[in-house]
């Protein structure tokens, strides 16, 4: 069985990339998105908003921190979408 993997951007904000994993037809663990800062990787889970593993500089874990509680309706939405098959939406950077 070959599986189709992946990982689109749903954001980007301050060098900061945010995407989420899409294994269709596969359920994958609970809610959650990646974020990218420079060589820093991190993933948080969506309810509620926290650090799952990885690790970014403390500047950019408060702005993810931030623009994941003003947006998590979109990523919730954005996670149903993937796990359904369909593409996610693009969410509002933190302006």
């Amino acid at each position: 069985m070959v599986y189709y993997y992946q990982m689109p951007e749903i954001s980007r904000f301050f060098g900061i990339i945010v995407r989420m994993f899409a294994e269709p037809n596969v359920q994958h663990n609970e809610p959650h998105f990646h974020v990218y800062y420079q060589e820093h990787s991190a993933v948080y889970t969506i309810e509620p908003i926290g650090p799952v593993t990885g690790d970014l500089p403390l500047r950019q874990r408060r702005m993810v921190e931030a623009w994941a509680e003003i947006h998590r309706q979109e990523l919730l939405q954005d996670w149903h979408s993937l796990q359904n098959g369909r593409l996610p939406g693009k969410i509002a950077p933190l302006a």
